[in-house]
């Protein structure tokens, strides 16, 4: 078992993805665990009771809230590619962090950062366009607000060089390819679902910073937040074991805004 590490881990969750009268995950489940809940803002999931609904529950966990952003794609839950021009991407970004802020204040909490989701995160890793459209609309609504994404790539460079906040993440249900970006979720055994070996890559991440990609080579991870899918089957159980493993190797769980 790993000793103690000095730095801080924050769990993040994928929340608020129903639509609707159609539910997906455990919210409330989830957020007894995690410490920060990445919220839909109504492109790819989740709708104005939804988000409202995670942002009550939230606040009274004391779980910070961030605005998950992504294409406008409810029909493909947000992980279809899609060519949007910067400007209406950037309006578009804009538009839901305002709107999930504008929720959450008026339920006593508040967007403490910005994370975009499914295939928007994905493309803003390798595409400096889209990265800095995304950046853009942060940097409009609050400069303050920190970006949450792999700590490599177009979308970290891009926040960095805009002054923004830009805090690493690491996926603990997620396979990962050598170069460090994730197995794309078509290939199999690209999402993980067993708690042991969830747990296992979370402390690994958060106590050496290295996880073991698919081939086996260990690639770093210099991670400041860990997500757990909600999406994902078992997702409760997943952040449970999680949770309690890094508890058990002395990692001390809090949100990193």
């Amino acid at each position: 078992m790993s000793g103690p590490v000095s730095d801080p881990l924050d769990l993040n969750a994928d929340l608020g993805e129903g639509f609707g009268v159609w539910s997906l995950g455990d919210d409330e489940g989830l957020l007894d665990v995690v410490t920060s809940a990445n919220v839909a803002c109504g492109f790819h999931a989740g709708d104005a009771s939804t988000m409202r609904r995670v942002c009550v529950l939230a606040a009274a966990r004391e779980v910070a809230v961030g605005a998950q952003v992504s294409y406008r794609d409810l029909a493909g839950f947000g992980r279809r590619e899609m060519v949007v021009p910067p400007a209406e991407l950037t309006a578009e970004v804009l538009y839901q962090i305002a709107a999930l802020d504008g929720i959450a204040r008026a339920e006593g909490g508040r967007v403490s950062y910005v994370k975009p989701h499914g295939a928007l995160y994905n493309r803003a890793i390798r595409d400096p366009v889209q990265a800095k459209a995304i950046v853009e609309a942060v940097c409009r609504y609050d400069p303050a607000l920190p970006l949450l994404t792999l700590p490599h790539g177009e979308a970290a460079a891009a926040g960095t060089a805009a002054g923004l906040t830009v805090v690493a993440e690491a996926f603990a249900d997620r396979a990962y390819l050598d170069d460090g970006t994730l197995m794309p979720r078509g290939q199999p055994g690209a999402v993980l679902t067993d708690p042991e070996q969830v747990a296992s890559r979370a402390v690994g991440m958060a106590t050496r910073q290295v996880v073991s990609a698919a081939s086996g080579q260990d690639v770093p991870v210099p991670a400041r937040s860990l997500c757990i899918h909600g999406d994902t089957a078992g997702a409760v159980g997943l952040a449970r074991a999680v949770r309690a493993a890094l508890a058990a190797a002395g990692v001390t769980v809090q949100p990193f805004a």
